[in-house]
């Protein structure tokens, strides 16, 4: 199986106020193993003309908006009409296909994809037109979560813990943390929890 880790940095939390600044996505394949680090990406910072978000998304994006102020030239800039067509010609050149509609359609995976990430991807010129999620979305909150124990969904931090990564803190920096998500899945490619025993 194909699919893409996304995730998103923004301003905010409300997609219809709030601007997407960050956008990365990494493409796995799960029958063709690599190294994280070899795995193809596309991240792109996004300029607005000026910027409306809550002080806490601001100042946690405080190392993006110094990149956007740079006058030097970046070739991972773009404006917000640009970043879904430039997603989908990298998702063509990787060998995703368009369907019937034309709009090429893949699988999704991020902390809280559907939850958060996708509202501001409609809200892009192009969603559902260029590119789409399809419906089902792989959070890997669901792997880690403790079904006795928790008393809601665990976070990236958890979730990272859980997985005994040797460093639990979330970067919120969007090519890390769609990383770190795909390594989250990989211990269940082998050994899905259907295929698991029951303790």
């Amino acid at each position: 199986m194909r699919y893409i880790s996304l995730d998103l940095e923004t301003t905010g939390g409300r997609p219809a106020r709030h601007q997407i600044i960050e956008l990365a996505a990494v493409v796995e394949d799960t029958k063709n193993l690599r190294p994280l680090s070899e795995l193809a990406y596309f991240r792109r910072v996004v300029r607005h003309p000026e910027y409306v978000g809550t002080a806490g998304a601001l100042a946690l994006n405080a190392g993006l908006l110094r990149e956007l102020a740079q006058k030097e030239p970046n070739p991972e800039l773009c404006e917000p009409a640009d970043l879904l067509p430039q997603l989908r010609e990298f998702l063509l050149a990787q060998g995703f296909k368009t369907d019937k509609n034309d709009c090429v359609a893949v699988t999704m995976a991020g902390k809280n994809i559907a939850s958060f990430d996708l509202g501001f991807l409609r809200e892009l010129p192009g969603y559902g037109t260029l590119v789409r999620a399809e419906p089902a979305m792989l959070d890997p909150a669901a792997f880690y979560l403790n079904w006795r124990k928790d008393t809601r969904l665990p976070t990236m931090q958890t979730c990272k813990a859980r997985a005994h990564f040797a460093d639990d803190t979330v970067a919120h920096q969007a090519l890390a943390d769609a990383l770190d998500v795909i390594e989250l899945l990989r211990p269940f490619y082998e050994r899905p929890a259907y295929l698991q025993e029951v303790k």
